[in-house]
């Protein structure tokens, strides 16, 4: 049932409605799902894992839709001062998905500072995947909570780090190829 300020088409109601449209366009970050990956480009192909809520405006009706797989997005991992963390990714992998303020094409394509080449914000095509965002059903077993380790999901290979000492855990620990 619509309220009174609905019916009379109150100025309140104008500016939320305004205010609920403008909020309904802006993107700022979603869970996405890995489908492919291109190392040469290091670039994902990611599929947004949360379908989004249209309420239709002429009966009201809601409606969830698949937003469109997004293509070419950029990787993020931890990256500064001359060194980087990389990890092979698979499709299924879970990531964050950020959509940036500003189209990135000009940035994307030759670094340093760029002009914007579209006017657009927030857009689906100007997004970064934050690789290691997980959800509840892809959690670590036997989380650390009391030292930094480096290891494989199912925790059997692991570098565990605490104050004055290092663990290393493998079945075949090598140097330069070589088991030691």
């Amino acid at each position: 049932m619509r309220s009174i300020a609905e019916r009379s088409g109150s100025q309140d109601e104008f500016y939320r409605r305004m205010s609920e449209n403008w909020a309904a366009n802006l993107r700022v970050s979603i869970p996405g799902i890995v489908k492919s990956f291109d190392a040469l480009t290091q670039t994902v192909t990611v599929q947004p894992a949360i379908r989004e809520r249209i309420v239709k405006a002429l009966d009201g009706t809601i409606q969830h839709i698949t937003l469109p797989e997004l293509l070419d997005v950029p990787i993020s991992f931890p990256r500064a001062g001359g060194f980087v963390l990389t990890m092979p990714i698979s499709e299924g992998d879970e990531c964050l998905v950020v959509f940036s303020d500003m189209c990135i094409d000009a940035w994307f394509s030759n670094g340093g500072i760029q002009n914007q080449i579209e006017k657009r914000r927030h857009d689906l095509s100007d997004a970064f995947a934050i690789m290691g965002c997980w959800s509840q059903p892809n959690k670590l077993t036997n989380y650390s909570t009391t030292s930094a380790q480096l290891r494989t999901e199912d925790g059997s290979t692991y570098i565990n780090i605490k104050p004055g000492e290092i663990n290393l855990v493998a079945t075949t620990v090598k140097k330069n190829g070589t088991p030691i």
